[in-house]
């Protein structure tokens, strides 16, 4: 009995045949599957750092306090979360970067990543757009940002001035894939399932072929905002381009050496702003509650009436409290 192909698979080979046939298109080149990044088109807003070149954007007046924004993955970027620009009406500035290999920031080979790189990179962010000794820093972070802002502040307690978390999916190894294995319910025999796999049947990649390697991602995360996935979340969301390589390198290193960012945050006295979704069934007050007590300072608030995207779906509801946990420590 012939397997019936869904409307995706049926999109995929029909551009592959389109591909085939242009010889003068090769789907490893830069822009022939996903958008270029700032090594391949320098038109792209970008800035040097810690020997390497990656994507950002500011708003705002950069001698008023920074909010840096830390997008999740890891891999994404931060285009679901442009909302957050508002905060630069209110006195702040507001920088966006795309993180190490993820985004349109600049691709690296796989050996070359480690979570204390990417703890580099952001010193190497707020060093770079810092005007004086004086200037207040924040950190707004969603889920896997969530996560790495936590281990900066569990690593440099004192050189933050507030925290905004929003959906972390753990401060160590075991409550991050205790959350992940809640966020994945895609069966073998799924339609989902067949679409996510059908390209490796098409398309198929070596470690650093980040063009093929970052389509397929691509792919594979568009399930996350099917109808009635367990985030929450209500639709489809913006991106740019999702970074595989750097996904799966803090993955394996995560995997292989674990990971505990709590073990100095009793130390960050400041008040935590922790924010949690109403509709992600996989996270829960639960959740919300045993990551946000490894601070001792902790502002717990349920964002009513959305998912895991709440920057994107959900930001009018969301920015008043950004807003109003900003002013008190500012």
């Amino acid at each position: 009995m012939k397997k019936k192909l869904s409307f995706l698979s049926v999109v995929l080979i029909a551009a592959i045949a389109v591909t085939a046939c242009k010889k003068e298109l090769k789907v490893n080149e830069p822009g022939n599957l996903v958008p270029k990044t700032v090594t391949e088109d320098a038109s792209i807003p970008a800035f040097n750092i810690n020997n390497t070149r990656l994507h950002g954007e500011t708003f705002g007046n950069p001698v008023d306090p920074i909010v840096v924004m830390l997008h999740g993955g890891p891999g994404a970027d931060y285009r679901s979360m442009l909302n957050a620009k508002a905060l630069a009406n209110d006195g702040y500035f507001v920088v966006f970067y795309d993180q190490r290999g993820s985004g349109l920031s600049a691709r690296e080979d796989k050996n070359g990543y480690s979570l204390q790189l990417m703890l580099d990179d952001l010193t190497g962010v707020i060093s770079h757009y810092r005007k004086s000794k004086d200037q207040k820093i924040f950190l707004l972070g969603h889920s896997w940002g969530a996560m790495l802002a936590t281990a900066y502040v569990n690593s440099y307690p004192a050189a933050i001035n507030g925290v905004i978390l929003a959906e972390p999916g753990g401060f160590t190894w075991d409550q991050t894939s205790d959350y992940i294995s809640r966020t994945k319910d895609l069966s073998l025999l799924s339609e989902n399932s067949n679409d996510a796999l059908y390209p490796d049947q098409l398309l198929t990649g070596k470690e650093n072929d980040h063009e093929i390697l970052d389509y397929k991602m691509a792919i594979v995360a568009s399930f996350d905002s099917r109808k009635g996935n367990p985030l929450g979340i209500e639709g489809v969301y913006p991106f740019w381009r999702f970074g595989a390589v750097v996904q799966s390198a803090l993955f394996e290193v995560a995997r292989k050496d674990g990971f505990d960012w709590t073990t100095n945050l009793s130390q960050y006295k400041t008040k935590v702003l922790f924010c949690y979704s109403e509709f992600n069934k996989a996270y829960g007050l639960g959740h919300a509650q045993l990551l946000s007590s490894s601070y001792p300072n902790v502002q717990l608030e349920m964002i009513k009436g959305t998912g895991h995207e709440m920057f994107y779906f959900a930001w009018d509801t969301f920015y008043p409290i950004v807003k109003n946990y900003l002013n008190a420590l500012r």
